[in-house]
């Protein structure tokens, strides 16, 4: 059978949607590593799948490249609100479900398309003598480096990814450097197993450890990001015991429209 799918990146973290209002579209395991498979498939970082939801603009399913379902992404729900205008679900704003709850979503430019996407609070961060440990929707293992660009992103990723600690469930791991008021950031994915060229929930952990080791000031408010794919800015306020009122933002953009036999 013929599958239409869109495939969008958000700074360059890319993904597979499918619109699945019609609630026929089944996939495997295996079936979506393969189409997130560089070489002999698709090729995309994730894959994610609209579907109507009572109460909800919409729900996202998120999976992986190794064809697991994941976390909450960041990029991916600022994609999937770019993709649900493009089909006429929504028009500038939207309500959906995802993996770790309830997010509201605007788009605040259209040309190019820019997305701001409400992520959870944060309540709990673990500080560690030479990291911080924190979940945004995905958990995050941040380390603070003096040059992000001499790091080898994907063995040490992969290193602390594999350790005793996180092997059972993974973590994303989050390289940083500190440039004046801006943050730059690196970040190696589970499922993806690999560096991405943008990561939300990653950039968003991190913006928040930078205040936590105090990096940056608490009453920043806005943080900018730099990533290997572009541009994003977090927002948050800050208060006894977490964050709140936490926005991730930036653009997402389609790639291209197509059809795939399976």
């Amino acid at each position: 059978m013929k599958m239409t799918f869109w495939k969008y990146h958000g700074t360059g973290n890319d993904f597979i949607l499918i619109d699945d209002r019609d609630d026929h579209v089944h996939l495997s395991q295996a079936l979506i590593q393969q189409l997130c498979e560089r070489r002999f498939g698709i090729g995309a970082d994730g894959l994610i799948i609209l579907r109507n939801f009572d109460g909800y603009d919409f729900k996202m399913t998120y999976y992986n490249a190794d064809g697991n379902e994941g976390s909450m992404c960041g990029n991916g729900g600022r994609c999937i609100t770019a993709f649900a205008k493009a089909i006429g679900k929504i028009v500038n704003e939207a309500f959906f479900s995802a993996s770790d709850g309830d997010h509201r979503s605007i788009i605040t430019a259209e040309s190019p398309i820019t997305v701001k996407l409400k992520m959870n609070d944060v309540q709990e961060v673990e500080v560690h003598e030479d990291f911080i440990f924190l979940d945004t929707g995905s958990p995050h293992y941040v380390k603070f480096v003096e040059d992000v660009t001499s790091v080898d992103v994907v063995s040490e990723g992969r290193e602390i990814r594999n350790s005793s600690r996180f092997k059972k469930t993974g973590t994303n791991v989050n390289f940083v450097q500190t440039s004046g008021s801006e943050l730059i950031v690196r970040t190696y994915e589970r499922g993806v197993e690999d560096e991405t060229l943008s990561c939300g929930t990653g950039v968003t952990a991190s913006a928040i450890a930078a205040v936590v080791n105090g990096k940056l000031k608490a009453d920043a408010g806005t943080v900018d990001i730099l990533t290997i794919g572009g541009k994003l800015k977090v927002y948050f306020e800050k208060e006894d015991g977490g964050f709140k009122n936490i926005w991730l933002e930036g653009g997402a953009a389609l790639v291209y429209k197509g059809e795939v036999h399976i």
